[in-house]
């Protein structure tokens, strides 16, 4: 399934297969600059092709494609059981080369699909408009994200709070099997629509926060006829699935497009969940950080097959941090060529995800060390 790199396993050395993942990265200012990695990357990596981008999403619309026939022409014929194991095999097969299509188009955001903006705007609107994400608001927030990754003060999502400031129903929750097992089903079914309609587990802001809301605090006054865009396509596609249901029932279209979709909005979540919530790595306040330090303190992590599928986002997650315009097709080869400089400085976690969920789940809270109270530096904690 999918088109992509590379498996990771062909860049991970055996010095980084024996390291402890849990080792903690160095929180020393970096003895080398972003233009030192930057000359360490072969000057190919930063190009980008329209046509060869073109070329990984008609693969996956032809896979979409595949899919969606097999299912609507088969599968009513099939008997009990294999009726009933069918259509999980294609939610989760077609959910995950979703996922891949959504990277693109989030890769659109960061204008590397192309080296034509409007080409760029135009494909990722109408993708992440028919997974219902509000492309715009997304790419404004994603890209503020960028600029201040693993700020306390000033990141955009997944910033955890002060061990102070944790609910009293959070070690409830977290501290025992059964209610993390409901609170992970929670966020990763419903986490993503929730941090689009408001804000949750985005950054505080002043009055009502929402991807939908054109007026949000989250916005600026240059980015609010954007935002109404992104909910015209958003209603859109919400006018063609309504459309859909009445020719077709609402079952049919939950089987066919809404698990798929709910298996996309779960990755996304997991996605960047896991590459920014480990315990090797540090968070900054606004006396410590800055942007070369919080764009290092992420991980990449190792999702098998998957890696592939969606397009190596999860195993090229530290470079994409640093260059977040080189295209996945060449993002490989850069983190290969870059890791030797970064040293210690780069992370790599090669836990099944499966496992490193429910592991680094506990990591909900971050404080700083003991004798260390003069630093701004907060590491996550998970012994409440």
């Amino acid at each position: 399934m999918g088109a992509g790199g590379n498996m990771s396993n062909n860049t991970t050395t055996k010095t980084e297969q024996k390291k402890n993942p849990l080792e903690r990265v160095p929180i020393s200012k970096p003895p080398f600059t972003i233009g030192d990695i930057k000359k360490a990357i072969p000057p190919h990596c930063f190009n980008r092709s329209l046509l060869r981008s073109l070329s990984y999403l008609i693969y996956d619309l032809i896979l979409v494609s595949v899919f969606y026939f097999i299912a609507t022409t088969y599968f009513h014929d099939l008997s009990s059981p294999y009726h009933y194991l069918a259509w999980p095999a294609y939610w989760i097969v077609q959910g995950c080369v979703f996922t891949g299509i959504w990277v693109i188009a989030h890769e659109c955001g960061h204008h590397c699909f192309s080296d034509y903006p409007w080409i760029n705007e135009t494909i990722g609107f109408i993708i992440h408009s028919a997974f219902l994400t509000p492309y715009f608001s997304w790419k404004y927030t994603h890209r503020r994200h960028h600029s201040n990754t693993n700020s306390l003060d000033r990141d955009e999502n997944h910033v955890p709070k002060l061990k102070a400031k944790q609910r009293w129903y959070t070690k409830l929750c977290l501290n025992n099997p059964l209610g993390r097992f409901f609170v992970l089903a929670l966020i990763l079914s419903a986490g993503l629509p929730l941090y689009y309609a408001i804000n949750i587990d985005g950054r505080p802001c002043d009055g009502f926060a929402s991807h939908y809301y054109p007026y949000s605090p989250i916005f600026n006054d240059r980015e609010r006829l954007q935002i109404y865009t992104s909910d015209v396509g958003v209603i859109a596609t919400i006018y063609v699935l309504y459309r859909v249901a009445l020719a077709k029932g609402i079952t049919w279209l939950v089987c066919i497009y809404g698990v798929p979709l709910l298996i996309v909005n779960g990755f996304v979540v997991l996605i960047t969940l896991l590459q920014h919530n480990h315990p090797s790595l540090p968070h900054y306040d606004s006396s410590e950080w800055d942007w070369l330090r919080g764009a290092l303190a992420t991980v990449d992590r190792d999702y098998g097959v998957l890696n592939k599928v969606f397009h190596n986002i999860t195993d090229t997650h530290v470079l994409h941090h640093l260059f977040p315009t080189i295209p996945h097709y060449h993002a490989m080869e850069a983190t290969k060529a870059a890791k030797p400089l970064l040293g210690e400085y780069y992370q790599f976690d090669g836990t099944p995800f499966y496992k490193a969920i429910w592991r680094d789940f506990e990591c909900r809270y971050v404080e700083k060390d003991e004798g260390s109270q003069d630093q701004g530096i907060f590491w996550s904690k998970s012994n409440f």
